[in-house]
């Protein structure tokens, strides 16, 4: 990034900001390329769009401000956003800025340096925050028009379908299965309609440094008007994977000694705070968590092929498990 331009445009848009200007890149995430800004004036976070040749409508950072100014003072927690920058030629790609928040991010959801009370409160409170996520009013935050009506479903398989062939390098056997599943076995809109985060994971949610009180939900960039249960089914397709950094699970934990919820108890509890019956046939929600996982890796080996990924190594590593997810669906269809 050119600091000098990046620099200007800050002592512009930036209440309170004074240069000279450094910057330190993330190096988490897959998707839009995230840094701290500091300055003797303060520090906040910028993310844009990754630069190069992009599939169409991914990587919309103008939506991901949009959410999360329109959340600002809401039970949902969010960065305070500052500014957009929709000029691509300032420093490449369009990209905004939000204040920092100091906390903590928790990437593997076994939490093994925690204590089987401490993993109890923490995700009761990834529970509630995210039944929060979907109670919200959307008419009210003015984030009516944030989504397309119509099935919510039809639209994503659409969507992701579209995206998987975009960024295809290879036919993969369990992934065409896997497809053909899930066009046959559409379920009928049900008018559940609601925010939906889209990525919806412990490691997109920062935490106090000291505590299990959720301070902000970050990467925002699937976020749309949709159905409840993919947020919720989300949640539990990243538990069926291996623990570790890899896999970041829960599969073959001992859950209960660990004070870790089992899926069942997540979901009738995440139920009971919205006050809603639990959900049937929710086989085909996880199924299509992993369809959609899996097409979200094939884009970011995609990218690391094409040389425009945040870390193409990882890219590249994170691509050889799209068969994997795949077949996870399958076993998700099959086991309900």
């Amino acid at each position: 990034m050119d600091l000098n331009r990046l620099s200007d445009w800050m002592a512009e848009h930036v209440p309170g900001f004074s240069g000279p200007l450094s910057t330190v890149k993330f190096d988490v995430g897959q998707s839009n390329p995230t840094y701290r800004l500091d300055s003797p004036s303060g520090s906040w976070v910028l993310r844009r769009k990754p630069p190069g040749a992009l599939l169409k409508s991914a990587h919309a950072v103008d939506r991901e401000f949009r959410v999360q100014r329109a959340l600002a003072g809401s039970p949902v927690p969010v960065p305070r956003m500052i500014a957009l920058c929709e000029d691509n030629a300032l420093i490449g790609s369009m990209f905004y800025v939000m204040e920092h928040v100091a906390g903590r991010t928790i990437a593997d959801p076994s939490m093994p340096a925690e204590t089987p009370e401490a993993r109890t409160a923490i995700m009761n409170e990834m529970g509630r925050v995210l039944a929060a996520i979907h109670d919200v009013d959307v008419v009210a935050v003015g984030l009516s028009d944030y989504g397309p009506p119509g099935n919510y479903y039809e639209r994503q398989f659409s969507r992701w379908v579209q995206q998987y062939r975009a960024s295809e390098t290879g036919e993969i056997a369990p992934m065409e299965a896997l497809i053909d599943w899930l066009g046959a076995h559409m379920p009928a809109k049900d008018g559940m309609r609601c925010l939906v985060h889209g990525d919806y994971r412990i490691d997109n949610l920062l935490y106090q440094a000291d505590g299990p009180r959720i301070l902000a939900v970050l990467d925002w960039e699937l976020s749309t008007l949709g159905h409840p249960f993919a947020d919720l089914a989300g949640v539990i397709m990243q538990w069926q994977l291996p623990p570790g950094a890899e896999g970041r699970g829960l599969s073959g934990i001992d859950r209960a000694a660990a004070g870790l919820p089992s899926d069942e108890d997540f979901v009738t509890a995440y139920c009971a705070r919205r006050g809603i019956d639990r959900p049937d046939r929710f086989g085909f929600y996880v199924a299509f968590a992993f369809f959609r996982m899996a097409a979200i890796l094939q884009g970011v080996k995609k990218r690391a092929l094409d040389g425009n990924a945040a870390n193409p190594e990882k890219g590249l590593r994170l691509g050889t498990f799209v068969p994997r997810f795949a077949e996870l669906g399958l076993e998700a269809r099959d086991h309900g």
